[in-house]
Order: C-alpha cells, then structure tokens, then sequence
C-alpha cells in the first residue's frame, strides 16, 4: 500500500512541474518501459527477481547460465541500448532507484553489485572479469567482482574492470578507467595529459618485411 502511494504521489507531482502535454508523453513513455521489464522478467523464468521497474526500447537483459541470477530493486531505470549480459554463475544486483543511462554495457559472470540511487551516465562498461590473453584453450578469463556502493555517481565513457570496490556518494569522473578501491565521499578522476607523438612519414609508409 505505501509504495502504492509513493507511486500517486510521484505521478502528482510530475503533473504538476511538466504539464499536461508533456505529462502525458513522458508517461506514456513510462509505461511501454514497465510494460517490457515485465515481459523480459517473465520470460526469464524465475531468474530475475525484482519488484517494479523499467527498461527502454532496445535495451538487453541476457541470463546465459544455468545458475545465472538478477535481483532488481524498486523503480530501477535502465535506458535505452543497454546491454546486460550475465553468464556462469553471475549474479548482478541493482539497488532501488538505481539508473542505468543508453549504450551502458555490463558484463557479469561471478558477482556486479550496483547499489541503491546509484547514477550511471551513458556509454558506461561494467565488467567483473578480464580475457587471459596469455592462456590458451577455453579456460581464459580471469574472474573478479565489482561492488559499487550507494548514491554514486559514474559520469560518462567510463570503464570499470574487475576487482573494485567504489564507496558510498562517491564520484567517478567522466572518461576514467577504474580499477581497485575508491573510498566513499570521494572524487575519482584519472589523470589526464596530452601527448603529442611524433610520426615518421617514411616508417609509417615503409612496407612491413615479411620473413620466408
């Protein structure tokens, strides 16, 4: 009944700061995105669990293996184009009123972790693991987990790798390459410098060798 309620008293609002006309739109919106988070959580046949929430058009929520799980917390938003893929034995979990922004990309096969009012801008890749380039054969992944806390905000075009931790109300700079441990309350931005390297026309141009 509460969340009944919080849900009314959301929708009055948004009435009374957008307007009819674009009140309308945006909820019509809204719907068509509950409307497909509820076909895509019944056609995962129990391996997604979750109370509302919603998904845009052409957005992907993929559960590969046997004992891969989704748990999915109240009014989470996932945007349009994103790309939730989950295999082995991943599990991800994405807290209430999480966002997820277009073009983000999560790639789970061991444990994601996405905690509640967390913001995620677009073109963000999430992965909790990383391909063994040194290991040949089918065992070439090496697996980690990624927890990113509560109330965090994660700007645009960044990459998280397996094996961090972000904390509480931290800040993830746009365009950073994360990996490791960021304490809560805390800005992350990775250093940034230009680089101007010279190129040699007639190395460039040289044809490569090839020996016989």
């Amino acid at each position: 009944m509460g969340t009944l309620v919080k849900a009314l008293q959301m929708i009055g609002s948004q009435y009374r700061s957008r307007g009819l006309s674009s009140f309308l739109a945006m909820n019509r919106l809204q719907f068509f995105a509950w409307l497909r988070a509820l076909v895509v959580k019944l056609f995962s046949f129990g391996k997604i669990k979750s109370s509302i929430f919603f998904m845009q058009a052409n957005s992907t929520i993929e559960l590969l293996g046997k004992r891969s799980r989704m748990r999915i917390g109240k009014y989470a938003f996932i945007r349009k184009n994103a790309s939730i893929r989950i295999d082995h034995e991943g599990e991800l979990e994405l807290g209430d009123y999480a966002f997820i922004n277009d073009n983000c990309n999560i790639n789970c096969v061991n444990h994601v972790s996405i905690g509640a009012y967390t913001k995620i801008a677009p073109n963000v890749c999430i992965n909790d693991h990383d391909h063994n380039y040194r290991q040949a054969g089918d065992d070439h992944l090496l697996i980690g987990q990624v927890t990113i806390g509560e109330h965090v905000w994660i700007g645009s075009n960044v990459v998280i790798l397996r094996d961090t931790t972000i904390g509480d109300h931290a800040v993830i700079a746009a365009g950073s390459v994360v990996k490791g441990h960021v304490p809560a309350h805390t800005l992350f931005a990775n250093k940034r410098e230009k680089r101007m390297i010279p190129i040699d026309p007639e190395s460039a141009s040289s044809p490569v060798k090839e020996s016989v």
